[in-house]
């Protein structure tokens, strides 16, 4: 089933949610509207119990041009809320609740911005061999404000961040795979279909409590450091072996069979 607004599609196949930026006259820049429509898009990706892993696409050629910051400046430098749906989920994962469910994105064409900043903000990353890289906010006077500065250093390295933070340049997807911004690079026109065949491999195959305890792991260490994470891998995992998942993946392995998760 595939819902629509003007500006994102929301389609859920079976476990699997995709999200799509749509708003192709404008080579998908986020507009207010924009940032509302995918922020409630998340927010149901994350309450949606039937829903497990998302996939993040663009409609078009391209998949962002970046903010479109002569409608979003009055937002920006009003200091309210980002968002105006209820139940919104940040995107960006800079403010409000984090995520729990994995999030695998997929670019084409051009990837500008903010756009860049919402890809590190996704899981696992899967770029169109045609897609060109932009993280130009040095060249405008500015800098980048979506979350850039925080991951790209981490995901990337130092020196690879800033060759194209400092600079604002243009960069290949070559060069994206190489510094470890997207994982993988296919051939132009499949992106969204690999998207989606990974992510079915997750809801299918792995447990989602799992999975989400995987996410909050990884995440933990990140921001909370080493330790504060290591204290809670044994009580997580304990929490996860009294779960019917947990159970039905013991059962499958002696059956030899596949397991039929049910995320509980």
């Amino acid at each position: 089933m595939t819902e629509a607004t003007d500006l994102v599609t929301v389609e859920q196949r079976g476990h699997v949610l995709l999200i799509g930026l749509n708003n192709t006259a404008k080579r998908n820049a986020f507009t207010p509207a924009l940032l509302d429509g995918l922020a409630a898009a998340y927010g149901r990706l994350e309450d949606d119990p039937d829903v497990w892993v998302g996939v993040l696409f663009a409609h078009g050629d391209h998949f962002t041009s970046g903010l479109d910051l002569a409608q979003a400046a009055d937002r920006i430098s009003s200091g309210g809320p980002r968002y105006s749906s209820p139940g919104a989920v940040d995107p960006w994962q800079l403010t409000g609740r984090l995520k729990s469910k994995p999030v695998v994105a997929t670019t084409q064409g051009w990837c500008m911005t903010l756009g860049i900043e919402l890809l590190l903000a996704c899981d696992i990353r899967v770029a169109a061999a045609d897609t060109r890289f932009q993280q130009m906010e040095v060249q405008r006077g500015i800098y980048p404000f979506g979350g850039a500065t925080l991951r790209f250093p981490r995901e990337a390295g130092w020196g690879n961040a800033m060759r194209w933070l400092l600079t604002g340049e243009e960069f290949d997807a070559t060069e994206a795979l190489r510094i470890g911004l997207v994982q993988e690079v296919v051939e132009a026109g499949t992106q969204l279909d690999r998207a989606v065949e990974l992510a079915e491999r997750i809801a299918i195959n792995a447990a989602p409590l799992g999975v989400r305890a995987t996410l909050a792991s990884a995440r933990r260490a990140v921001l909370d450091g080493h330790q504060a994470a290591a204290d809670r891998l044994v009580p997580d995992v304990q929490t996860l072996l009294a779960s019917a998942d947990a159970a039905e993946g013991v059962h499958s392995f002696i059956d030899r069979r596949p397991a039929r998760f049910q995320g509980r």
